[in-house]
């Protein structure tokens, strides 16, 4: 008998064995599923903030997250996953920036008003008791 003969069938079974190892390989390296939660999340961050009046109090952190939202989107379209959720995931934190600095504009304009109105009550008092005898 030769050494080069092979039994019967063992050439199927060798290609049988290629071909799950290439499928194999394949599913490891096939695109990551859509990052659908993360695109959710910053188009919820982004609406909260516009409602919030972040368009008036933090323009440049509310159009950023919409940039990096759109860009993410564009992602997605070109089949880069791992990028589309890291831009998603910086459009929300953008626009949850936008929402906290809106939220600190409100304040500090209320906390101005309010001394503004203390001032003018201090000054009316001080009026009032200079003109009783």
């Amino acid at each position: 008998m030769n050494s080069t003969s092979h039994a019967p069938g063992s050439c199927a079974l060798r290609t049988a064995v290629v071909l799950a190892g290439f499928f194999v390989l394949a599913a490891c390296v096939s695109t990551p599923p859509a990052p659908t939660a993360g695109l959710q999340a910053a188009q919820r961050a982004i609406a909260t903030a516009e409602a919030a009046e972040a368009g008036r109090y933090a323009p440049g952190e509310l159009a950023e997250a919409r940039t990096e939202l759109a860009s993410a989107d564009t992602a997605v379209s070109d089949q880069r996953m791992t990028l589309a959720a890291r831009l998603a995931d910086e459009s929300r934190v953008e626009a949850e920036l936008a929402s906290a600095r809106t939220g600190q504009m409100k304040a500090k304009a209320v906390n101005d008003e309010m001394a503004r109105s203390t001032s003018t009550l201090i000054e009316e008092m001080q009026r009032s008791s200079g003109a009783k005898p």
